[in-house]
């Protein structure tokens, strides 16, 4: 099992410095708009993923009229003790696990997993292909380790590729034999991403329409079309048909960082067919199809982060996800709202005790 145990803050976004504990399975977070409770959330979460889950800025991370924040964190992992400190000074970020430095902070992700569920991903569904690449990259890099370096790897290639069309827009000098290289390591890079996508995706999508028929109390078909030319074409003769058109407008025009997800019910496209109610039933059922997938791979639930779910579900949805998380299958589980009282009586009804913490 995964624990926190406790957390401090120092100068991360609106925390001067706080320090708190943990002492039970769910941890419920309590207090008023704007008072930290997200803050809090995401704190956890960039102990998790070294980075925001709400923003790739550090400095929104970093409270007002200061130049840094500390995030430090005692967890229990398999019975073992773990420290993690995460600390932004002077734009220089440092991560450490046990008192040992980081040289990637790529190492540091998958050892200790969680998901987060928050009212902003509605974006997933309703905002472009970024977002939902940016959803699936973060799940499968928990998973597979060797999925994220290829991606690192990839983006890395991408971006020269990119700086040297433009170069060679700017100068008129062509470069194929330099282009070739970039071309070459951008298939050998990219298939693996594209492979893994491919079949995760495949058994992923049972699991999400178990969960929805479970939270919408309804059965309709819920699917996930994976969208990637690699499918069609293979990527080396992708590269070489494009390459005049990259030519033209300086950036890379095929390739997996394209890849889109097309969320369907009932086989029509759910951005534009859905009600709020059946949107929301999947990014739930998503997300919780998600957090089943690290348990089933990792041996031990992640940690569970459930931001602001009683304003943005109906009241029977509701009780039907709070039976589920309340469950001893799903470890550490921690969500905020702004009553108390509401949050206690929820989970009493399912014979959980819950820590209330009041910000």
């Amino acid at each position: 099992m995964l624990h926190i145990q406790t957390i401090s803050l120092v100068q991360f976004k609106n925390y001067t410095r706080q320090d708190f504990r943990f002492q039970q399975r769910i941890v419920g977070i309590t207090g008023r708009n704007g008072s930290g409770k997200t803050n809090l959330l995401d704190a956890i979460y960039y102990l998790c993923f070294t980075r925001s889950y709400f923003t790739s800025s550090e400095s929104q991370n970093t409270q007002y009229h200061t130049n840094g924040f500390r995030i430090e964190g005692l967890l229990e992992k398999q019975g073992q003790e773990e420290k993690i400190v995460c600390t932004v000074k002077d734009g220089k970020k440092e991560v450490s696990l046990n008192d040992e430095k980081y040289d990637r902070f790529s190492r540091h992700i998958g050892q200790f997993p969680a998901v987060m569920i928050a009212p902003d991903d509605a974006e997933i569904i309703l905002g472009g292909s970024e977002e939902r690449r940016k959803w699936l990259d973060t799940l499968l890099s928990q998973l597979y380790p060797d999925y994220l370096e290829h991606l690192i790897v990839y983006q890395k290639i991408l971006l020269q590729r990119n700086s040297l069309l433009k170069n060679i827009a700017a100068t008129g000098q062509h470069q194929d034999s330099l282009l070739d290289v970039f071309d070459q390591q951008l298939v050998q890079h990219g298939i693996p991403v594209f492979e893994q996508r491919k079949a995760f995706l495949t058994a992923f999508i049972p699991q999400v329409q178990q969960l929805y028929d479970f939270i919408s109390g309804t059965h309709e078909i819920v699917n996930i079309r994976y969208q990637c030319t690699l499918q069609e074409e293979d990527y080396a003769t992708q590269l070489n048909t494009a390459r005049y058109k990259d030519l033209q407008l300086q950036r890379t025009t095929a390739g997996i960082h394209r890849d889109d997800l097309l969320f369907l019910l009932n086989e029509h496209p759910m951005k534009n067919s859905a009600s709020q109610g059946q949107r929301k039933s999947f990014l739930f059922a998503l997300k919780l199809a998600q957090f089943e997938v690290i348990r089933q791979h990792k041996q031990f639930a992640p940690l569970l982060l459930l931001d602001d779910v009683f304003e943005k579900l109906d009241q029977e949805r509701v009780m039907r996800l709070i039976s589920l998380v309340a469950s001893d299958s799903y470890g550490q589980v921690f969500i905020t709202d702004t009553h108390a009282e509401r949050l206690q009586h929820s989970f009493e009804a399912t014979g959980q005790t819950i820590q209330l913490l009041k910000i």
